[in-house]
């Protein structure tokens, strides 16, 4: 049997509810495992044994009718969302030890339904740069997790957190998931609450969520409410018969040699299954939409950092400083035509994407690169957190260096049911035959 640090949610669940594993004897696994690993993979920003161990001795006390769906589930919390019980800093000097004393929206939810809330996850700077934390790549210390959700991506690849909680405002939760081998989902934008997380910017900041089997994320998909106006449909044939669209993007020409293989190799692979694939490209219109992120990224991040800047410029980052100041030039004319562009191609991709069951693009340009103190490209995953759509990196494929590469999943906005549905038959696919499989 598998030491219980190694269970996925769902496989945790069974055994709470079976009797034969109780959550303090689960808790005590993860926090063994987790003293042997941070040193080298340095995940977690704040971890308290002993409250741990309080919680889940306490859902122990819970009688089996009075459960949650996340009964004594461990999750951990990337360190710009608030816990109540916990400091929430931001990897920022300007609120080393802050503790606000309140638990963000999504916190709260996790809570109710029964959830061990283990500890906070490393981050970048208010999850606002690219200039890496300590957190290391768990299958090859020496390259990034990626970021900006760091600590969350390595947690749950690492068998140190069967899931945890990420952001997106550029690639924050899918390049992470993409670097270290698991699931990850960034929902519909406003699907999830966010309240009680920190603000970069209010148009596009999205939950995110790491996990390693898609029934794990379809166990959160229903405690936090997500739904389509449709049931989704059980693709109890594998992938046969499902029409997949392909989209390289417009920025195809940062793909390196692992994207191209990883492409070329899932394509086949779902062919060979009886599933109708096209490949298609993005309309002459949707050609500003990397750009018009950007602008939209900086343009927020002008209001969401200057109380910061007013009163700690000199704690604050200089990437962020030059958002306040507004060196990128960018003016109130140029954001309000990225604003409202965007706002125009929102309708337009749904109908695109309705002509399929998912759409297949990039993750991330290649493996994780070498180091530490960059956290990666977010180019092929800043136009979906624009467009408000739900994304799932799938993994499954390798580098040439024997990295974690994966591909993303997309669809129509508020069709998050129905994509996890089609993950689950593809991730089946891809994770058995793509070649890559986690050594940890």
């Amino acid at each position: 049997m598998a030491e219980p640090y190694r269970l996925t949610a769902t496989g945790a669940l069974a055994q709470f509810n079976n009797g034969s594993l109780t959550v303090e004897e689960y808790a005590t696994s993860l926090l063994q495992h987790i003293d042997e690993r941070q040193p080298v993979v340095k995940a977690w920003e704040y971890l308290n044994h002993d409250l741990v161990l309080s919680q889940a001795r306490a859902l122990d006390q819970i009688p089996k009718e009075q459960r949650g769906p996340l009964h004594g589930v461990a999750i951990a919390v990337k360190d710009v969302i608030y816990t109540k019980d916990m400091p929430t800093q931001h990897n920022s000097a300007i609120y080393t030890g802050s503790n606000p004393e309140i638990d963000a929206a999504s916190v709260t939810i996790l809570r109710s339904s029964g959830a061990l809330i283990l500890g906070k996850t490393c981050t970048t700077e208010f999850a606002a740069t690219v200039k890496g934390p300590e957190t290391t790549n768990p299958h090859d210390p020496g390259r990034t997790p990626g970021g900006s959700s760091s600590g969350s991506g390595a947690a749950v690849a690492d068998y140190q957190a069967p899931i945890a909680l990420g952001t997106q405002t550029g690639g924050s939760t899918i390049r992470p998931g993409s670097f270290n081998g698991v699931y990850a989902f960034k929902p519909t934008w406003g699907a999830i609450s966010r309240e009680g997380q920190k603000v970069y910017s209010l148009i596009l900041d999205t939950l995110g969520l790491y996990a390693r089997s898609v029934e794990d994320l379809k166990v959160l998909a229903s405690v936090f409410g997500l739904k389509d106006d449709r049931v989704p449909e059980v693709k109890e044939d594998g992938v046969r018969g499902l029409r997949f669209g392909v989209l390289k993007t417009m920025v195809w020409e940062h793909a390196g040699p692992g994207l191209k293989d990883a492409m070329a190799k899932g394509v086949g692979l779902l062919k060979a299954r009886g599933a109708e694939v096209t490949e298609f490209e993005f309309p002459s219109t949707f050609s500003k939409l990397p750009d018009w992120h950007t602008i939209i990224l900086k343009s927020d991040g002008r209001t969401a950092f200057r109380p910061e800047y007013l009163t700690a410029k000199d704690q604050l980052d200089q990437s962020l400083i030059e958002h306040v100041e507004e060196t990128h030039g960018y003016t109130r004319r140029d954001y309000l035509e990225a604003y409202d562009g965007v706002a125009a191609l929102r309708p337009k991709w749904d109908e695109i994407a309705s002509r399929y069951d998912a759409v297949i693009v990039p993750s991330v340009p290649d493996e994780a690169p070498e180091g530490i103190a960059s956290t990666g490209n977010a180019i092929f995953n800043s136009m979906w957190t624009a467009l408000h759509v739900p994304v799932i990196n799938v993994p499954g494929f390798g580098g040439q260096n024997g990295m974690p590469i994966g591909l993303s999943l997309t669809a129509s906005r508020y069709h998050d049911q129905a994509l996890l549905e089609v993950a689950k038959v593809v991730g089946e696919v891809w994770e058995k035959e793509g070649g890559w499989t986690s050594k940890l």
